[in-house]
């Protein structure tokens, strides 16, 4: 049977998007830097390939072989797909590019075979340029979601004009914002899912998470947190 959504392989965390985000969706995750952004997506990546899906991700965070190693580090195994070719890496640096980067990364995107894309992250190639071209970029994304494909963008909140952050928000089907929070003794990371169509009644549901080794994203109770 096909999917109809991205899990996250944790029950827990997507009921609090609703089930999931719907496949056919735009998705931005963005968030300031360490607040969980990259595990997020990896979270994600790992729970959707469980359930079948075909993914791409076009990464300038990581090597191949540092995302094998990353990921086996928080017990999500993907080494198998990779070989099975169900899940393609393809590095990429997008501060070389240039003003191309954009252009580039989307010949690329409409080349890609499967049912999803990941870009983590945008940043670079999008952080100094005009706040038109961003836009058109996530348009273009928005077509290629309409002719099937599940397209997931990370960003870094602070390297983006905040009124063009604004718009590209507008334009998704989904919104999931991360931020850090320091309850006295350590710093916790806080998942707030904003927006998320189709998926149920999700918007607004905060979880609190931290991330450990050979575990991944453990949820922690929000009273714990302010606790």
């Amino acid at each position: 049977m096909a999917q109809t959504v991205m899990s996250t392989g944790n029950d827990e965390l997507d009921s609090k998007m609703g089930g999931g985000i719907p496949v056919g969706s735009l998705t931005l995750i963005e968030g300031s830097s360490g607040a969980g952004k990259s595990v997020l997506s990896q979270q994600m990546i790992w729970g959707s390939l469980q359930k079948g899906l075909t993914l791409t991700l076009f990464t300038s965070e990581n090597t191949v072989k540092s995302l094998v190693q990353q990921m086996h580090s928080l017990d999500l195994e993907i080494l198998d797909f990779l070989l099975l070719r169900r899940f393609r890496v393809y590095p990429v640096e997008l501060a070389g590019l240039g003003p191309q980067a954009l252009r580039l990364l989307l010949q690329a995107m409409k080349q890609t075979p499967g049912e999803g894309i990941i870009i983590d992250s945008l940043t670079s190639a999008i952080g100094t340029l005009p706040a038109e071209a961003g836009l058109s970029f996530f348009e273009e994304c928005k077509r290629l979601c309409a002719n099937g494909q599940t397209i997931i963008i990370i960003l870094h909140s602070q390297a983006v004009n905040p009124e063009a952050l604004v718009r590209f928000r507008s334009i998704c089907d989904a919104h999931l914002q991360l931020r850090t929070e320091n309850d006295g003794k350590r710093v916790i990371k806080l998942l707030e899912v904003t927006k998320v169509r189709g998926g149920g009644s999700a918007t607004g549901n905060i979880v609190s998470f931290d991330v450990e080794p050979g575990w991944g994203m453990r949820m922690v109770p929000v009273n714990k947190v302010k606790g």
